[in-house]
């Protein structure tokens, strides 16, 4: 599966003071840096609240972040796979194990009901309806109900790995007297329409009862069947987990390592200042600290004072791009787009920014994937005299008050801009300040707009920015952009509002593709086609920075998000002679 305070002095007082009480050795207190605003599985708005549900939850596979490849969670064993024409047949078979808090097995109608409410109409799904859209159906196995076969349209064999990549959900708690059975899958994934006289009561009525539950603030109404419960929830202050006294996979026999959680509790403790945090963990009020600014993890890593703490880095799959937003009339073409891209210099923000703990990359493929990774195309460069060339090829013209033009019978346009991005990130104010001098140096203006988080997803779903930073999360096994890039993702996913009929159904062929040469071949059109289009500039990839306590132990640095196990990390006591 994959805020703000007046002052820097009372941000750690109320979040220390306002953590609930546990025993010191026995609970993980991890730093988070902005609130998971959304716990309803469907949602899921920020890389934080992913997190938790992989705690909350368990999906039909997870990945082992050692080997960077998917195995069996929920599964009992990787599924076996049959082509049949132009779709595969995918057989999962569920650990005998496996239950629900309340004693009831986790069966086969447990993920034909998740299935359908990710496609059922009228919530809040469209995330997961393109996501997955490749599952048409789910054939259950009348002589066991723990065994069923998912029918995939493609034949790419990322879509065996993403088809058990998602939080199965309890049928019994949902919808206890099944009326979402008789429903096919086919007739919710067609029924997309805001309002359908014909849609079933049924539909309707469930529709009604899980908008009622409101898990996005109230996630415990939903139980999961992962290792850990929501015990507590303060918004921007701190979220705890507690493990479960009894949890399925304590029963299995020889557990692998995704099958075992070790703290008995984890505090994520929501501190948005990094040097609040910093301060935190030197005092040992927080023991992890993931993603530690560039500049405090070099001077931190070489203190000699910081005997008590340990450091982790890793080479991650998280990118920061900028985005242009095409639905504005000044960004509408694809040289305007070009031209500010020549605005980043992507050298000295890496340096300045991530002091050099960062690399950069032509397109959203990491470099590092060197089999699909277009290298025929040169790294972006500052170069102010190419932007104002192909803002003239775009017909803009610089007068006194900067570049004006005109387009058709339409108004005069000017290109002024807003550059919108979450504030409290020294590494985002540095680049859009970066990119406004160059920008002001070629005579347009650019309006910076740091936005509290959950305001500034606002503004992205609305399409009231023009520019904006945004941090996106890749991983090594699956290459489906349909959620940024895709035209059917538009105001949930796709902030830029690119899409055409061309690179929709380039990103499908991709998504499906089975032989892996040829897959690379569209990957490697696809980069040319995003450049050319420039509906956004990957700035760079960035290395994780991981400062810890050093009581904790079995704690490693992964390139997957979060960039650690929380689950798998044992506490160790500290001796009272240990300074």
């Amino acid at each position: 599966m994959k805020r703000l305070f007046l002052s820097i002095g009372c941000l750690f007082t109320l979040a220390a003071c306002s953590t609930p009480a546990s025993t010191a050795d026995e609970t993980v207190r991890i730093r988070w840096s902005r609130d998971p605003e959304n716990l309803d599985p469907l949602v899921l708005p920020n890389p934080n609240a992913y997190e938790a549900i992989n705690l909350l939850h368990c999906s039909l596979l997870t990945v082992d972040y050692t080997q960077k490849k998917f195995v069996p969670w929920l599964a009992q064993a990787m599924p076996r796979v049959q082509q049949q024409d132009s779709l595969l047949l995918v057989t999962y078979q569920l650990r005998p194990e496996a239950t629900w808090d309340n004693g009831q097995p986790v069966l086969a109608q447990d993920v034909a009901f998740t299935l359908k409410v990710m496609n059922c109409p009228g919530l809040p799904n469209e995330a997961a309806r393109a996501q997955y859209g490749f599952i048409e159906a789910i054939r259950l196995d009348s002589l066991d109900q723990r065994r069923f076969t998912l029918v995939l349209r493609g034949r790419a064999q990322e879509l065996v790995q993403s088809s058990g990549d998602y939080p199965i959900l309890p049928e019994y708690k949902l919808d206890p007297q099944g009326q979402l059975r008789p429903v096919a899958l086919a007739a919710l994934r067609a029924d997309t329409a805001r309002t359908n006289p014909r849609r079933s009561p049924a539909v309707l009525a469930f529709a009604e009862r899980y908008e009622a539950a409101h898990l996005n603030q109230h996630p415990e109404n939903l139980p999961g069947c992962g290792p850990y419960t929501l015990k507590e929830w303060q918004p921007s202050r701190y979220l705890l987990l507690q493990r479960k006294k009894t949890w399925w996979a304590d029963r299995v026999k020889n557990p692998a390592p995704q099958l075992v959680a070790n703290p008995t509790a984890i505090s994520y403790e929501i501190i948005p200042d990094d040097a609040t945090a910093l301060l935190a963990l030197r005092r040992g009020d927080i023991g992890v600290y993931p993603m530690v600014p560039a500049r405090d993890f070099i001077q931190l890593r070489q203190d000699k004072a910081a005997h008590n703490l340990r450091f982790y880095t890793a080479d991650s799959y998280d990118m920061i791009t900028a985005g242009f937003n095409t639905r504005r009339s000044v960004l509408r073409d694809a040289a305007t787009r070009q031209a500010l891209s020549y605005l980043f210099d992507i050298p000295g923000l890496i340096q300045a920014s991530q002091q050099g703990m960062a690399y950069p990359s032509v397109s959203l493929v990491n470099p590092q994937a060197t089999a699909i990774y277009n290298d025929s195309l040169p790294l972006l460069k500052p170069d102010s005299r190419q932007a104002a060339s192909l803002l003239s090829n775009a017909g803009w013209r610089r007068d006194k008050q900067g570049w004006g033009r005109q387009v058709g019978n339409g108004p005069a346009q000017r290109l002024e801009l807003t550059f919108s991005y979450r504030t409290g990130d020294a590494a985002y104010e540095a680049i859009v300040l970066q990119f406004r001098t160059a920008a002001a140096q070629l005579g347009i203006p650019v309006r910076p707009q740091p936005l509290e988080a959950s305001l500034f997803t606002k503004q992205l779903r609305a399409g009231e920015t023009d520019m904006f930073l945004q941090l996106l999360s890749g991983n090594p096994f699956a290459y489906n952009f349909a959620p940024i890039l895709h035209s059917q993702s538009l105001g949930w996913g796709n902030f830029t509002g690119f899409g055409t009929a061309a690179s929709d159904q380039l990103i499908e062929a991709i998504a499906t593709e089975a032989d892996a040469s040829r897959q690379a071949r569209m990957l490697r059109k696809f980069q040319r086609l995003l450049r050319q289009e420039s509906p956004m500039v990957v700035l760079f990839f960035l290395q994780y920075r991981l400062a810890a306590a050093s009581n904790l132990t079995n704690l490693h640095a992964t390139g997957i998000r979060p960039g650690y196990e929380a689950a798998a990390i044992r506490t160790r006591p500290v001796s009272p002679l240990q300074p």
